[in-house]
């Protein structure tokens, strides 16, 4: 199956991180599908590859269930009109990227349509709610898996899915260029550099940016040297970051805010202050030492935690399947432990430690993604349409 068939690609990727894993994709399906056009959801990432967005990824950008409630009629009506332009379009397929409360509803849906479906970024079923693996034998007619052990996991389940690697791993290098790093973001040659990422989105920011913030004025005080990096994901969390950096003026004055560049970010940086989420991973790809930390309102925490079945949230400790790195989480996401912890995370000794099982962890994570990737999808389409 060539460009010969017209009809395009539907892409659906509801956060940050999906539209960054989407957007390494592209160039290897554009290899053999240059004339079919990507419509769907995403975000500047994936309109620089080539996608003509339906809406913006940031307007499904929601985490808790409290949080969810809120923005639930947009959320459904942006739902209900992806359904109907996604039969009216009959594509190719329809690729859903993580997002599994937004995407599954809509691939089964879809499935029964006739439409072939793709899921890259399996439903976390080894870490929480086990019981939506058939929702996804319903949903989904090939999964692309992102983390190693998935893969037994899911033949085990009778699922067909491909191990593609992880994007991330090809594209952060295996040594990072720190003095680079520190010299293209214009850092002080002396006194430590803490990047923090208190989370892409608006409810993020509200709950972790008083806390990482109230964090770094605490590390001041032992350390007056330390300077801070804080990339903001888009506009609106740049101006949300800036009110807070209001409230800490010496954190203010110790600090670059940079427009995206969370990867520059990582690299200059010598210890790591972030939220839960993609961000660990690449923190930990970056081999840095970080400490995790995460507030939400609590009912939200308690259903999330209630259906949780690992010990962990963070992507480092569960690919290592122990706590290489603190996870300070809802009561314990203070700024003095958060301190305590980022203040640890700079001995030398950490980063000593963990380096090594940082580039181990990558060495597995490493595949030539794109094509994989892509290899599986037209494998679908071809077997949908030959």
């Amino acid at each position: 199956m060539t460009d010969t068939d017209n009809r395009n690609i539907v892409w659906v990727a509801g956060e940050n991180s999906g539209d960054y894993l989407a957007s390494l994709v592209f160039p290897a399906l554009k290899n053999n599908y240059s004339n079919t056009p990507f419509f769907g959801i995403g975000g500047e990432r994936m309109v620089q590859a080539g996608l003509n967005p339906w809406y913006s990824s940031s307007e499904l950008s929601v985490r808790g269930y409290l949080e969810v409630i809120r923005h639930l009629p947009r959320i459904l009506k942006i739902r209900s009109n992806t359904i109907q332009r996604s039969i009216a379009e009959s594509p190719l397929a329809y690729i859903g990227v993580d997002a599994p409360d937004f995407n599954l509803g809509i691939e089964e849906k879809l499935r029964l349509q006739g439409i072939p479906v793709i899921h890259m970024v399996a439903p976390a079923i080894w870490a929480w709610r086990a019981n939506r693996v058939h929702q996804i034998r319903r949903s989904v007619d090939h999964l692309l898996l992102v983390f190693p052990f998935e893969e037994e996991l899911f033949k085990n389940l009778n699922i067909p899915a491909t191990y593609i690697g992880h994007p991330l791993a090809s594209v952060i290098p295996m040594e990072p260029d720190t003095p680079g790093a520190r010299e293209k973001l214009k850092l002080n040659a002396y006194g430590p550099v803490v990047a923090v990422l208190p989370g892409s989105r608006k409810d993020e920011i509200h709950w972790c940016g008083p806390r990482f913030l109230g964090a770094c004025d605490l590390i001041l005080k032992s350390e007056p040297h330390t300077q801070f990096v804080i990339p903001a994901a888009e506009g609106a969390r740049r101006k949300e970051i800036e009110s807070l950096l209001q409230q800490f003026p010496a954190v203010r004055e110790a600090s670059i805010l940079t427009d995206g560049g969370s990867h520059l970010a990582l690299e200059a940086s010598d210890a790591v202050l972030v939220a839960s989420g993609t961000a660990t991973l690449e923190a930990a790809l970056y081999k840095k030492p970080l400490v995790v930390g995460y507030a939400m309102p609590a009912i939200s925490a308690m259903l999330i935690l209630s259906k949780g079945s690992t010990k962990w949230i963070s992507l480092p400790n569960i690919l290592a399947q122990k706590g290489l790195v603190p996870e300070c989480v809802q009561m314990f996401c203070t700024p003095q432990i958060l301190a305590s912890h980022v203040l640890h995370a700079l001995e030398p000794r950490r980063r000593e430690y963990l380096e090594p099982i940082f580039t181990q962890m990558h060495e597995s994570l490493l595949r030539n993604t794109g094509e994989l990737a892509a290899q599986a999808i037209e494998s679908v389409i071809n077997k949908k349409y030959s």
